[in-house]
Parts: C-alpha cells; sequence; structure tokens
C-alpha cells in the first residue's frame, strides 16, 4: 500500500493516478477481508475502488489528463506534520493485543456474548444476522446509505454527461435550426 500510494504521489499522468487509486482501494479490501471484515471490505471494494475510480474517469473524459504545472519541490514542514501525525497514529496502536490473539478482549468478551446470547436478545435465531441487524445496525444503515448515495450520484453524473454543454461546443439549437445560433 505504502508503494502504491508513493507511486500515485509521483505520478504526473492523472490517468496513471486514478488506476493507482482503485489498486490502492483494492489492496485495502484485501486486507479488511484478512482482517475478517468483509462488510467494510465490500465497502470499501465498491466505494473505493469502483464509484471513486469511474467518478475520477468521468472527471477525466471532461478535463485534462495530465498536470500542465512543473514538478515542485517537497515542502519540509507539510511532509514533517505527515511523518509526526503517522509516528503518534503508529505509537497508539503498539499497545494493542496481537492479531488473531485468543485472549485478546473481542475473543474473550464480545464473541462469546453474540454466539451465546444474540438468539435471546435479538429474536433471530442467525447470529450473522443478529449482528448485522442489531448490534450494528446504524453501522449497517450508514454504509447502506453511503453506496446507494454515491451510485445515485454516479448515474446522475453519467446520464448528464453526454448532452451537457461545454465551452468551445456546438448548442443543440445550431444543430438543429440552420441560421440560428446559440443566442436565440
Amino acid at each position: 500500500m505504502a508503494a502504491t500510494a508513493i507511486a500515485i504521489v509521483r505520478s504526473r499522468k492523472l490517468f496513471a493516478a486514478v488506476m493507482l487509486s482503485g489498486i490502492f482501494s483494492l489492496i485495502a479490501a484485501v486486507f479488511y477481508v484478512h482482517l475478517t471484515a468483509v462488510d467494510v471490505a465490500f465497502t470499501e471494494a465498491a466505494v473505493g475502488a469502483g464509484i471513486s475510480t469511474l467518478l475520477f474517469l468521468a472527471t477525466l473524459a471532461l478535463t485534462h489528463t495530465s498536470t500542465e504545472e512543473p514538478h515542485k519541490p517537497v515542502r519540509p514542514l507539510p511532509l514533517l506534520i505527515v511523518v509526526v501525525t503517522g509516528a503518534v497514529l503508529i505509537y497508539g496502536t503498539l499497545d494493542m493485543p496481537a492479531y488473531g490473539d485468543p485472549e485478546a478482549p473481542p475473543n474473550t468478551h464480545v464473541i462469546p456474548r453474540y454466539i451465546n446470547e444474540s438468539g435471546t436478545e435479538v429474536g433471530v435465531p442467525n447470529i450473522v444476522t443478529s449482528v448485522l441487524a442489531s448490534y450494528r445496525g446504524y453501522d449497517t444503515l450508514g454504509e447502506t446509505v453511503v453506496i446507494f448515495t454515491a451510485g445515485i450520484g454516479v448515474l446522475v453524473l453519467l446520464g448528464r454527461g453526454r448532452r451537457r454543454w461545454r465551452p468551445g461546443l456546438k448548442s443543440k439549437n445550431e444543430d438543429d435550426e440552420p441560421g440560428r445560433g446559440a443566442e436565440a
């Protein structure tokens, strides 16, 4: 992921940056699956790799495909802020239990409660359904709203793309009625 992020930052071709950002999202989705967060992986794949990449490509179709400004030198203050923030985030994860540790709090408290008590607390015999519909209901609703809103946004943008007036193009009136300009 770090190599992909560096390649995105260094890329001068916007199409390559868009494709690399889609690859970055797919790699993140693979990591989420590995961490058994399949619902988050699905959202990352759908929104991050799918819809975002499509929106970026649609934007590139309406604009230029490369940056026009020359390569600027790296400024030290923003780089220092990013490095310090990253170090603080890494420091915050040092006291977390090891991945897969059977004595970690989720494995000793949360998971057994879901398995043993979700049927009586929620009233649904399927554990997965009870977790997604009850314990994590707002989270699941939020993910659904994000995916639905992004999908509607893409459909609206793609539906308007062909007929939309852009500078330098003839208006619809100029094509339909000879002798009449865009002012009519």
